[in-house]
């Protein structure tokens, strides 16, 4: 309800899809909702901790200060990604959000260290705790503050996609699970002489390596370069494959320049009967389909085939046929007959997409198929180009 009306009021018209400029006000009022969100907890901790001498509750209320400063590397990079393209960076600045991304798990993973430093102090050289009823209760209330951000994070990460959102979200959920920890050790070092202020402190330093951690797995997978959406991939093919005069599509390349920004490769077959200015009007036509549809930057390269060819017909067929029978994964382009000097057929060449990590040598697939070839004509070689399928 509350992040319904918090996202109706900052970011209205949401709901009806979002535009770009949609997109970067979202995070930024997710952004800026952490950031006084944080600060109050930050407020309400740290004086629990004077009262009560916790180095867990000190922790914890640090750990949500980092928070607070990561709304305010999110908000800086929803602001810095929105930024158009300029001389240096012809691309745009998506990427910045990443980068964001990033810094917010470096801090996270820097606060567990340090906390796990004074944690392990603290189990050897316990401190007293003070801790009365209403300090637990106004402690443990934190958790609902918490408990709410989380959802909040998670839906709008949802709504705009975002893994910087995404990882305040699950960074919210484990600080409610360490909130938890400490107000449970507060309560028991009301009855025990035991260091539960230090486990606690161990476990919440722990938690928060854990969360930064994983944050940062995630986002070095972005910076590097990971498959591209497989819905994405499919709407981009169904696009294309609409387009008249466009027969296939194969080759795919799409770089990820943020969210909502993708430049894409592809190869299309296209007649080679007509003429280049036809070609070229045909390859524009499926780019500005593409551009209309999704936030895709398209650039064809056209692969021209005989398609009215009786022999060209007749020989496709048998190889494509023979490819479905060993694998029907083996996608076959850019085919080719290869005639000797009396004008006889000889080889066949063509490029064949393979799987990722293919469980057969390139040598292998060949010698295969050129076996299974041999029924129609002795002899016949086929010249293949593979490549390697990541989508």
């Amino acid at each position: 309800m509350l992040s319904s009306l918090i996202l109706k009021l900052f970011v209205p018209g949401s709901k009806n899809g979002l535009t770009p400029s949609l997109r970067v006000r979202c995070g930024i009022v997710s952004g800026i909702t952490g950031i006084v969100c944080n600060i109050v907890l930050v407020i309400i901790k740290l004086t629990l901790a004077a009262f009560t001498g916790s180095i867990a509750v000190a922790a914890d209320a640090v750990n949500n200060l980092s928070d607070a400063g990561s709304g305010v590397i999110t908000v800086a990079g929803f602001r810095l990604s929105s930024q158009p393209p300029d001389a240096e960076h012809p691309f745009g600045h998506g990427r910045t959000e990443y980068i964001a991304a990033l810094i917010v798990a470096l801090l996270i993973v820097g606060l567990g260290i340090s906390f796990l430093k004074d944690s392990v102090v603290a189990l050897f050289r316990p401190s007293p705790i003070a801790a009365n009823n209403l300090t637990i209760i106004i402690f443990c209330a934190t958790i609902i503050i918490k408990c709410w951000m989380f959802f909040f994070f998670r839906k709008v990460a949802k709504l705009i996609n975002s893994e910087v959102i995404k990882a305040a979200a699950y960074d919210s959920l484990s600080d409610c699970l360490g909130t938890g920890v400490v107000a449970g050790s507060l309560i028991c070092s009301r009855y025990t002489a035991f260091p539960v202020d230090g486990c606690a402190g161990l476990i919440v330093a722990l938690m928060i390596l854990w969360a930064g951690g994983n944050v940062l797995k995630e986002t070095f997978s972005k910076l590097l370069g990971e498959p591209p959406d497989h819905e994405l991939v499919e709407k981009i093919k169904s696009t294309i494959l609409a387009s008249p005069g466009i027969d296939g599509v194969h080759d795919i390349m799409i770089h990820n320049y943020g969210e909502n920004s993708y430049f894409v490769t592809a190869h299309a077959e296209i007649s080679s009967n007509g003429d280049r200015f036809s070609a070229h009007d045909i390859l524009e036509s499926a780019e500005v389909a593409v551009a209309k549809a999704m936030p895709v930057h398209l650039l064809l390269h056209g692969d021209p085939y005989n398609k009215e060819n009786p022999e060209v017909i007749l020989w496709r067929s048998r190889m494509e046929n023979t490819l479905s029978g060993f694998d029907s994964q083996l996608k076959l382009y850019d085919f080719r007959l290869k005639k000797d000097d009396n004008g006889q057929l000889a080889a066949i060449s063509f490029h064949l997409l393979i799987p990722h990590k293919y469980a057969m040598s390139e040598s292998e697939i060949t010698a295969e198929l050129e076996q299974r070839m041999s029924e129609f004509q002795n002899g016949l070689k086929l010249h293949i180009r593979f490549i390697n399928s990541f989508i």
